[in-house]
């Protein structure tokens, strides 16, 4: 047992080293996940080195040293997800009114026969944007009885677990594209609020990169960075959402923060873990809505589970360009908009 914890302790000090790596290979990306497990891991053996096997040997020594570097680190990168860190994007103390704009985005599992429970989600919630992906005809045909409250509607309904379909009570323009891969599509619309103000919206589910689905991470890197420059290329107020098969602290992430001068609302408030609803240990922020700096926040929320594998979220935005320079403004290095165009010509 004193040797196990020890070499549990190399292993993940390992697996936090390894995305340093900056390789497209999936092994190198799935260890950017559970950053959030690598940290409770962390502290249950340190804790257990500590009190009941405390180091004697150099090597022993050595590794409580790294162990309690790699410690520190994963706490570095997880704060800013912490209700202790600094908001990227301010609340909205006013009532609702005709600048807000409520998202609710699931996905739903291809194969979940809940849609009964998605209709009720949707009658609690009353966003003005839905965005449900990984969505056949079958749930096309289901989800065809919101179409009195949601009239406006651009949808993608595919067999290949990439569906895509946006429902709308507020008037919607965009069509379907498929920037990257044949038979994985994304949505670019422009919603006009209630008080007459475009927002553009950027709707994206990209393949993760797990064996089953791509071995490596380029095409979902090339497609969220794709997003990411026409964001930052639009005159208009900007919203972008999805499954993005990425997690909120990723190096992919984060590069698309700085390129797209977005903001991430859960910044200051917490993590808001969206995947996997079915194992609590093994959950992960992966369903995204970000928005330019001329937002506040008036609301966000993780929402009860109707069935998937992937929790609801809920967002409630409020255009307030008069508290813009409120916002954080996250800027590009040279060296990273040179990477992003390397990744984009992958």
């Amino acid at each position: 047992m004193h040797h196990l914890i020890y070499y549990l302790s190399v292993f993940i000090i390992i697996s936090t080293i390894i995305p340093f790596i900056r390789h497209d290979y999936w092994v190198f990306r799935v260890f950017e996940y559970p950053r959030l497990q690598k940290l409770c891991l962390n502290i249950v053996l340190f804790t257990m080195i500590l009190t009941n096997w405390f180091p004697t040997e150099v090597w022993e020594k050595a590794v409580a040293i790294l162990l309690l570097l790699n410690l520190i680190y994963l706490c570095y990168l997880i704060f800013p997800y912490t209700i202790f860190a600094k908001r990227q994007i301010i609340s909205s103390r006013n009532p609702s009114g005709k600048q807000n704009l409520k998202i609710l985005i699931a996905n739903v599992y291809q194969d979940n026969n809940k849609a009964k429970d998605y209709h009720e989600l949707i009658n609690e919630c009353e966003p003005d944007v839905i965005l449900l992906v990984e969505t056949n005809q079958w749930w096309a045909e289901q989800m065809s009885t919101i179409s009195r409250s949601y009239p406006h509607q651009i949808t993608a309904p595919l067999e290949n677990t990439y569906g895509m379909l946006l429902y709308s009570k507020l008037p919607l323009n965009g069509e379907v594209n498929f920037l990257v891969e044949s038979d994985i599509p994304s949505i670019q619309a422009t919603v006009t609020l209630n008080s007459g103000q475009p927002v553009q919206l950027f709707c994206l589910h990209p393949k993760p990169p797990v064996p089953q689905e791509s071995t490596k991470s380029t095409e979902r890197d090339k497609e969220i960075l794709m997003i990411a420059v026409k964001a930052k290329e639009s005159k208009l107020p900007v919203v972008v959402m999805g499954d993005l098969n990425d997690v909120a602290w990723s190096y992919t992430t984060d590069l698309f923060g700085k390129i797209s001068g977005l903001l991430d609302p859960r910044r200051g408030r917490g993590f808001f873990n969206s995947f996997n609803a079915k194992y609590f240990f093994l959950r992960f922020p992966l369903d995204h809505i970000f928005c330019s700096a001329d937002f506040a926040l008036k609301s966000i929320a993780r929402l009860r589970s109707c069935g998937s594998d992937h929790f609801p979220m809920c967002v409630n935005l409020e255009y307030a360009p008069q508290l813009a320079q409120k916002n954080e403004h996250p800027v590009a290095s040279t060296a990273e908009k040179e990477l992003t165009i390397e990744k984009i010509n992958a």
